[in-house]
């Protein structure tokens, strides 16, 4: 199946998402936001994809949010029932339609598997929203972050105010929101937001499929465990999270992967784990 704005393959296990529209620096039009949740849905659901690579074709990862989806969501709603036009419903136009694009990001949250998003040149506005909702985070040099809302007048509303605090101090969140200044591959590096600073485009691209890769050969079941678990702990005290944990094992642990990773170790070989469960997208 085509896409507008991704090349999407499948290599080893390690799905690749590629947002294709570079000359544009990769902006997010109507039909980004369609695609997107589809696409990580499908390759979660599928339970054969165990890491995914997102990355943006071209100099720039994401430049943000398409000046015409704004125009889209601040439109009138249409005629009323004598024909006429009227504005009345704009405010509640908007509210849905800011919760449908925060849902394509929450899909990279829900995901059975890691997204770990490549980064350079800009990454701004919904490039943030994005990527603070992704597992892990990389960065060539070249690369800088803008929460660029506060500079056309208007409040982030796709989730960087509401992740990105969990990820790096909220003193440095307020000040990059308050001030819409752009902040450097080594800042966020330093901060923790992420994970490496590589030399060139090159250079992050294949080390991320390196670690993607390295994700890929562990048990998809813990994998998806250990993700499950950090989120449910982010919003919950460490008592409840650690008998969410102790109940996930209860239910989930599977001894036989145990059992695989250590023959594996002994035998001097890669582990051979099952794929995740297919998931009917219907049910």
């Amino acid at each position: 199946m085509g896409h507008t704005c991704f090349d999407v393959e499948i290599t080893d296990k390690v799905g690749h998402i590629q947002m294709n529209r570079p000359e544009k620096a990769n902006s997010m039009i109507a039909e980004f936001w369609n695609e997107l949740p589809e696409i990580v849905d499908e390759m979660s659901a599928s339970g054969a994809v165990r890491a995914v690579v997102l990355s943006g074709e071209g100099r720039h990862f994401c430049s943000g949010m398409d000046l015409s989806v704004f125009s889209a969501s601040g439109s009138d709603v249409g005629p009323t029932a004598s024909g006429a036009k009227h504005t009345s419903r704009r405010g509640e136009r908007f509210r849905s339609t800011a919760m449908k694009l925060q849902d394509s990001f929450t899909a990279l949250e829900r995901a059975r598997m890691p997204i770990l998003c490549a980064i350079q040149g800009a990454c701004v506005g919904g490039g943030i929203d994005m990527v603070s909702a992704a597992d892990l985070r990389y960065a060539s040099e070249s690369a800088y972050f803008c929460i660029a809302e506060i500079n056309i007048g208007m409040t982030a509303d796709v989730g960087t105010l509401q992740r990105m605090p969990r990820l790096v101090p909220e003193g440095i969140v307020r000040e990059l929101a308050y001030t819409g200044r752009k902040w450097s591959a080594a800042e966020a590096l330093a901060a923790g937001f992420v994970n490496k600073v590589y030399a060139d485009h090159e250079q992050l691209l294949s080390g991320v499929h390196e670690i993607a890769a390295e994700i890929a050969s562990k048990s998809p079941m813990a994998v998806w465990g250990t993700k499950k678990s950090m989120q449910y702990s982010q919003e919950h005290s460490i008592a409840d999270g650690l008998e969410h944990i102790a109940t996930w094992n209860a239910s989930m642990f599977d001894t036989d992967d145990m059992a695989e990773a250590f023959a594996a170790q002994m035998e001097k070989r890669d582990a051979d784990f099952p794929d995740l469960w297919a998931q009917s997208r219907g049910l």
